[in-house]
């Protein structure tokens, strides 16, 4: 027999040992007559002699059998484990005997010692990840969890599992994981959200990737189901949220989250028919508070500002910061246009409660636009703009008010977008063409000078004046290429009548009170006339005394200077139909008074008008400025003027304005042929 084997008699006779086991362990001959269980290890030999004595007496009426592992004495000196059964024989006579068969399984002990070495390494390992690692079996019960899993789902890691991994989850949580099996167990991979809490800590939120682990023929046996703690990182994500979609000053939401909300309240009022408010606010001179109390005192009256509003609108209502001093408001519910107004009448007034910072008063002022959803737009978009449109034509004719939009401002503003885009056609065509009106001596018609006007002409219609779009005016680009275009078709049209030999007389160019706002207004116009050769004498510049008080008016006056110096007469139009002031005589280099056509219009019939005329013409006198009169259409006005001392005047009286090739056939010496 291979296997290892004993065998002892009832009678006194030794033991028999067959030869595999002679070999295997090179019993001595002392050793062939003991007993099997002295070749025990020493640690093991006096529990085995125990068990053997105690499986060979009689239980019941029969022996016993014994069957364990231990470790034998091998013939290399060295104990090897062997697998052992013992149990008792019958032999003829009636005899019995005890046989024991020892099988060596030392390298299968090795190798199961290995595997539980390296099983409990890979525990280990598992156990000290921070991802929860599970082991879910086809049914769905857990197989295996590391410790992070144990702790997180709260089972105690001797708990031997076997439980249902899904009732582990909140119930909210159940049917993703239930999909995420689902689809595991169709062999593919899955991945959900998750979340786990015990009672008493806070939630934690899970990322589970579950993998399917198959047999060889591809049928699932069991599914890896790996889950990151990405509670940090969802806190992180909300906190960014928060950041992106709140105002740090204010803590309301900003203006992409006001879209948001406005577009869920436009699809309730849809779904209900409802009508709601949309209102634009905007601080009035918000810029003097910062520069005159410091942007401390403005971000406090913001955040003033902000808690008033809060605690003021009705429920539901949404209120954003916008960005800057403009604010944002969604009220729902609204009844009709008077509710509208009512309510931001209400909200205007909160600027006006007493707000203090560092012991001084702040005092401001509101303006607010306003729009109706659905009268006025039907989407976001649509409300923001009304409103802006409301807001602009508030501030415009001053400010301090409400404003609610109407169809009469959305085609004062579509004209506005028409005439930008129509000077921007002027400008990129080429369509400028300056006219020239005569300005004489009142007293005997001779012409002393001219005013160039803006004219265009589109490539198909008549010439068209400056009011067709006014609107470009207010805007820096639009109207400095205007003017440079003007300006270098005026200085061309001088050039050539200068090489004609004709003796120009000064001509007047018009400058819009936008293009000071950059301090090169001064340095691009005399460049300019230094390109073509033009003597700064000839040129006058007109300007309106509301630049002269308008914002920029340190650069106004440095451009003014520069030119003033370099020869160009700067004449002061519209005078007397703004905020006239002496001190802006005093203080600016100004030439020439223009006395404004509305009162030379009046005056005939308007005694106080023409006292007002006749004190232009003698502050002229006395401060040796020259007066001129504009919009003379009558010999009355003319006489009139003469009377109150004006010596020089432009009109339809004496002339209109007249293409660069008329005014050469009006100043060119006349031909020596020509008849005397």
């Amino acid at each position: 027999m291979p296997q290892l084997t004993w065998i002892q008699g009832s009678d006194d006779r030794a033991p028999y040992w067959n030869p595999a086991w002679q070999r295997w362990g090179a019993l001595a001959q002392t050793e062939l007559a003991s007993d099997w269980t002295a070749q025990a290890h020493p640690q093991e030999r006096d529990a085995i002699q125990q068990q053997w004595l105690s499986q060979r007496q009689p239980h019941a009426g029969a022996c016993g059998h014994l069957e364990c592992d231990a470790r034998l004495h091998h013939h290399s000196g060295a104990y090897r484990w062997c697998r052992i059964l013992a149990y008792p024989i019958a032999l003829e006579g009636g005899e019995s005997a005890w046989l024991v068969n020892a099988v060596d399984i030392q390298d299968q002990f090795d190798r199961s010692h290995l595997l539980q070495a390296e099983v409990l390494a890979q525990s280990q390992m598992l156990d000290v990840s921070m991802d929860c690692i599970k082991v879910i079996r086809p049914d769905g019960s857990l197989a295996h969890m590391n410790k992070s899993g144990c702790d997180a789902l709260g089972v105690a890691p001797d708990s031997g599992f076997g439980m249902q991994w899904l009732g582990l989850l909140p119930p909210e949580i159940r049917p993703r994981g239930k999909r995420a099996l689902r689809q595991t167990m169709a062999g593919k991979n899955a991945r959900f959200e998750g979340i786990s809490q015990i009672p008493g800590q806070k939630p934690q939120y899970w990322d589970n990737v579950l993998t399917p682990i198959k047999a060889p023929d591809g049928s699932v046996t069991a599914i890896l189901c790996v889950s990151r703690d990405v509670t940090l990182q969802r806190e992180t994500t909300l906190h960014m949220r928060e950041a992106n979609e709140q105002d740090d000053l204010t803590g309301l939401p900003n203006r992409r989250v006001f879209k948001a909300k406005v577009q869920q309240i436009i699809k309730h009022a849809r779904e209900h028919d409802q009508q709601f408010g949309i209102m634009l606010l905007d601080l009035d001179h918000f810029k003097y508070i910062n520069d005159t109390l410091g942007h401390v005192a403005g971000d406090h009256l913001l955040r003033v500002l902000s808690r008033r509003l809060s605690a003021l609108l009705p429920p539901g209502s949404v209120l954003a910061r916008l960005g800057g001093d403009e604010f944002a408001i969604a009220i729902r519910h609204i009844a009709d246009d008077t509710d509208l107004l009512t309510l931001a009448e209400i909200v205007r007034q909160q600027i006006n409660a007493p707000i203090n910072y560092a012991g001084q008063p702040i005092n401001g002022g509101m303006s607010i636009g306003c729009a109706l959803y659905p009268r006025d737009a039907r989407d976001t978009s649509g409300l923001l703009k009304c409103a802006d449109t409301a807001l602009n034509d508030m501030k415009a004719i001053g400010r301090g008010g409400v404003r609610l939009f109407s169809k009469e401002m959305h085609e004062a503003t579509m004209r506005a977008a028409s005439q930008v885009n129509q000077a921007r056609e002027i400008v990129r065509n080429h369509l400028v063409q300056p006219y020239y009106q005569p300005k004489v001596h009142i007293d005997t018609g001779e012409i002393v000078g001219f005013e160039a006007l803006l004219r265009w002409q589109p490539p198909e219609g008549s010439v068209q004046l400056p009011h067709t779009v006014a609107e470009a005016f207010k805007d820096y680009e639009l109207a400095t290429k205007i003017s440079d275009a003007m300006q270098t078709r005026v200085f061309a049209d001088i050039a050539q009548w200068l090489s004609l030999g004709i003796a120009v007389p000064p001509i007047s160019i018009n400058a819009a009170p936008v293009e000071f706002l950059r301090d090169d207004f001064a340095e691009r116009m005399l460049k300019r006339l230094h390109q073509h050769q033009i003597p700064t004498h000839l040129v006058e510049l007109e300007i309106t005394e509301y630049i002269l008080g308008d914002r920029g008016a340190e650069l106004v006056a440095r451009a003014l200077t520069m030119l003033k110096n370099a020869g160009v007469r700067i004449a002061l139009d519209d005078f007397g139909t703004g905020h006239s002031s002496f001190t802006d005589l005093r203080d600016y280099p100004v030439d020439c008074l223009k006395i404004d056509m509305s009162f030379v219009q009046r005056m005939t019939h308007e005694r106080a008008i023409l006292a007002i005329v006749k004190a232009m013409c003698q502050l002229g006198t006395d401060l040796s400025l020259d007066i001129v009169a504009e919009g003379i259409e009558t010999q009355e006005q003319r006489m009139a003027l003469i009377t109150a001392g004006c010596r020089i005047g432009q009109g339809y009286l004496f002339g209109r304005a007249m293409p660069a090739a008329t005014v050469v056939q009006l100043l060119a010496p006349p031909s020596p042929s020509s008849p005397l």
